[in-house]
């Protein structure tokens, strides 16, 4: 019989394993902000219209989520995995190589479903290798790859658009994803699928008055950040900042401190001040950070101030919006956190489609508009805080 130690070692191998996977999701969702301008240059068109394609990812994912859940379930869990990962390995060659900005927003639309078959599963899995005791932490783990992705992937994968080239960059991506399929396939031990649920029984959680005002703000949240997030690049430019990757790098750090921040505040204080306290701070940060548009005399370190709180104040949310949705509906938790994740992705991708509107009229018109999001969300947070 194996000791203790040796069976915690080798449940946190594929724990590990999944965890760089949601990893290497993450880079790709989030990577095109970090070399937008060279994208759009090389497939002439606007920055405007380069940045939809992040919209084109983010409403596939959310509504291709759902979906997959259900025409999957009866897969193997390791075949579905590697296979989503090989997937998103191939959409991100197709996307290094895209001739053109068309062929360009299919393959990011097929790297999308490759992001929703992966990560929802990845978590359950994770889960289910897991001792009921470490559970919580193994599941921390798998979505902290996408958290510490927006501090290290999207920063490395920007600065290796800007040395090597955007294709060279998304090619890179691919070999992650390809190399991390992989190991899933070697490590992962075969667990098999479920009986399939109807996407009709998925969605009746909807009904409950709770579920769809909670995930509303969380739509409006995300919108509020990726306003800007998704133009970053001439977004710091207009205030005095050339080296965008730094910047995305502490808007990563945010991000990881707001994230585990919340997890202990939300105990302590409950979900909806800290959901209060996060969209002040995010709120602030944007309208400072407009307030400075135009000035190339900015001290950087004030950018960088800015940023980290602005990453803190996006990412403190999930943890309390998973917790008060677990809380309207405790029977289907799993089902509540993946729609969730939806409302997330359709988030990102109504701000990124506000943030290309609004950059025609000037920066600090996008970052006025992320920040007036950000206040709204606030106000709903204050209607629905007794859910």
């Amino acid at each position: 019989m194996l000791n203790v130690p040796v069976q915690r070692r080798r449940a946190f191998v594929p724990v590990a394993v999944l965890a760089v996977g949601t990893f290497a999701v993450g880079t790709d969702a989030f990577i095109v902000a970090g070399f937008l301008p060279q994208l759009a240059a090389s497939l002439k068109v606007s920055e405007t219209a380069a940045g939809q394609s992040v919209t084109a990812f983010a409403v596939a994912y959310a509504m291709l989520s759902p979906i997959l859940a259900t025409v999957t379930a009866r897969l193997s869990r390791r075949a579905l995995l590697a296979g989503a990962l090989l997937v998103l390995a191939l959409a991100n060659l197709g996307s290094a190589l895209a001739p053109t900005f068309a062929v360009l927003l299919v393959t990011r639309v097929l790297a999308a479903a490759g992001a929703a078959a992966f990560t929802p599963n990845a978590g359950a899995v994770a889960a289910a290798l897991s001792r009921p005791e470490v559970r919580g932490r193994a599941l921390a783990t798998v979505i902290g790859g996408l958290t510490v992705a927006t501090a290290a992937g999207v920063p490395l994968g920007g600065l290796a658009g800007q040395v090597l080239g955007w294709r060279a960059a998304l090619g890179l991506v691919a070999g992650a994803c390809a190399a991390v399929a992989a190991a899933v396939f070697a490590i992962l031990p075969a667990l098999p699928g479920q009986p399939p649920v109807p996407l009709r029984e998925r969605l009746a959680v909807l009904r409950r008055p709770a579920v769809p005002a909670v995930l509303a703000l969380t739509v409006l949240g995300m919108a509020a950040t990726y306003t800007v997030y998704a133009y970053s690049a001439p977004a710091m430019r207009a205030v005095g900042v050339e080296s965008v990757a730094s910047m995305l790098f502490l808007y990563g750090v945010g991000a990881i401190l707001g994230n585990v921040a919340a997890g202990y505040t939300t105990d302590r204080w409950g979900a909806s001040r800290v959901l209060m306290g996060g969209y002040v701070v995010m709120a602030v940060s944007l309208a400072a950070l407009g307030w400075l548009a135009g000035d190339q005399d900015v001290p950087v370190a004030l950018v960088g101030l800015l940023a980290v709180g602005w990453g803190a104040g996006t990412w403190c949310q999930t943890p309390p919006q998973q917790h008060r949705l677990i809380g309207a509906a405790p029977q289907e938790a799993s089902l509540v956190v993946s729609l969730n994740a939806s409302a997330i992705y359709v988030g990102i991708g109504a701000g990124t489609l506000i943030g290309g509107l609004t950059l025609a009229h000037g920066v600090a018109v996008t970052y006025a508009a992320g920040a007036v999001l950000a206040v709204l969300a606030l106000l709903l947070i204050v209607a629905t805080r007794r859910i």
